[in-house]
């Protein structure tokens, strides 16, 4: 097995629905240009309040992706 070098990206997702929908938005999204990618950390999750419930969820994610030779 070969070693990896990774690069490390931020992303920030959205979804009306849920916390996995933002992330699985920014992941299909950065996955249109991005190849490679490995692995995600979550690191902050907010949302949207409008007249006491929840309108939309937005979590940020570092996205690991190897390097290609």
């Amino acid at each position: 097995m070969s070693d990896h070098i990774y690069k490390i990206m931020e992303l920030t997702g959205s979804s009306t629905v849920s916390m996995q929908g933002a992330i699985e938005n920014a992941i299909a999204r950065a996955s249109k240009t991005v190849r490679d990618m490995r692995w995600f950390e979550v690191i902050e999750t907010r949302g949207h309040i409008e007249e006491g419930t929840i309108k939309h969820w937005q979590v940020t994610i570092k996205v690991g992706f190897t390097l290609r030779d």
